[in-house]
């Protein structure tokens, strides 16, 4: 049997780090998982609250709306607002969807078809670069692994050479995997490129609460023209801790919003209500929880990377996101991240994603999630400094 948009598919390499962990932990063995970007911290005690309160009530039950009950519309719209000070209309602008993965796929749809083409960041989170796939469109992935000014200059480069001409730009910063971060002028130059030349572009702000050492990211909306030729995907995942909720948003231009709820009026009724009103009072009244939450993920990353350089695997803090990207040193370069991140589950206790995982160009790397307390991360870094012989 042909199972056509998946039979290409390649081994989800994360799977294979995965299996090793569970194989080590029926041993017995503490595997500490500093892998998979799942957040451990709770959800805020008001949303939980509420969605028990919401769930007795059997009005709430039934179908919901596609795009999201209006106060939740309303709810992000003031949220964006305090936050970016950027004025959205939550009737024609905002969008509820389950999920950042699913807003993002649905929205490939919609742009793209076969014999289109994307810009897409590599390495980059997977669906960023299977979205585009998915719809049948073709990629043209632009380098990332320098930074985001390589980023943009590869891009200008790459449309203007490419046929057919690329409908799409994706974006999402501060960056998943390289922890790549940028300003409003950077997203500004984005949008005059894209507005020059008819482009869609597509921010996933999946990390959008965090930044350290004082760093604030912006969102592309921020930028003079966005809502002309941009849409950004907000999420409540990493903010707001609330990952198995399944809350993000569309938001932006209007054309592209209407064009995705066209699309979700005939695949789904919505979150189920009482997770709609939970995000709403969430967003409303507990302003305060991302900074809590941000705090948390710094001092997590104080504890890794400062403890990574003193056993001599040197790496830069990134300055957002929940990860830490970094390059294998170099005396174990040449086993490539797959070999080197089963070599750290098996030697070390230790599970962190292989770079090819988010594309050919994330190979030299692997990434660490924030996920754990910080006395399991101290604990990761001396299993680490045991391991890790050949370092200096």
């Amino acid at each position: 049997m042909e199972f056509r948009r998946i039979t290409a598919l390649p081994p989800y390499v994360f799977t294979i780090i995965d299996s090793l962990k569970i194989e080590a932990r029926r041993a017995g063995i503490d595997v500490i998982d500093l892998g998979f970007g799942n957040p451990d911290l709770p959800s805020p005690d008001i949303a939980v609250d509420k969605l028990c309160e919401a769930a007795h009530n059997t009005r709430n039950h039934r179908y919901s709306a596609s795009r999201g009950i209006p106060k939740l519309r309303e709810a992000i719209a003031g949220y964006y607002e305090r936050r970016f000070g950027v004025v959205l209309d939550p009737d024609t602008e905002v969008i509820n969807t389950i999920g950042a993965k699913e807003g993002f796929s649905h929205l490939m749809w919609t742009l793209l078809g076969p014999g289109d083409a994307a810009l897409v960041p590599s390495p980059s989170y997977p669906i960023h670069i299977y979205g585009p796939l998915f719809a049948g469109a073709d990629l043209r992935e632009l380098p990332m692994i320098h930074g985001a000014e390589q980023f943009f200059e590869a891009m200008v480069d790459r449309w203007q050479y490419s046929w057919p001409k690329p409908r799409v730009i994706v974006l999402s910063f501060p960056h998943n995997p390289t922890t790549a971060c940028v300003d409003v002028d950077f997203f500004q130059r984005v949008i005059d490129f894209a507005r020059e030349n008819d482009v869609v572009v597509v921010h996933d702000n999946a990390y959008a609460d965090l930044g350290f050492d004082g760093f604030r990211p912006p969102s592309i909306l921020q930028a003079e023209g966005a809502k002309e030729c941009a849409v950004e995907l907000y999420s409540m995942t990493k903010s707001f801790s609330m990952a198995g909720w399944r809350v993000a948003f569309m938001l932006g231009n209007r054309e592209v919003v209407a064009a995705l709820a066209k699309l979700k009026s005939y695949l789904d009724y919505g979150t189920f209500q009482p997770i709609q009103i939970a995000a709403t009072v969430t967003l409303n009244e507990a302003p305060s929880f991302p900074e809590e939450v941000n705090a948390i993920y710094q001092a997590r990353r104080d504890v890794l990377c400062d403890g990574l350089n003193r056993i001599g695997w040197d790496i830069e803090p990134p300055k957002g996101t929940m990860f830490a990207w970094a390059p294998i040193p170099e005396p174990y370069r040449e086993m490539g991240s797959i070999e080197f991140a089963k070599m750290l589950v098996t030697d070390a206790s230790v599970a962190v994603s292989p770079g090819v995982g988010f594309g050919p160009d994330g190979d030299g790397h692997v990434r660490f999630a924030l996920i754990e307390n910080e006395q399991r991360t101290r604990q990761a870094v001396a299993n680490l400094k045991r391991a890790l012989t050949k370092l200096g």
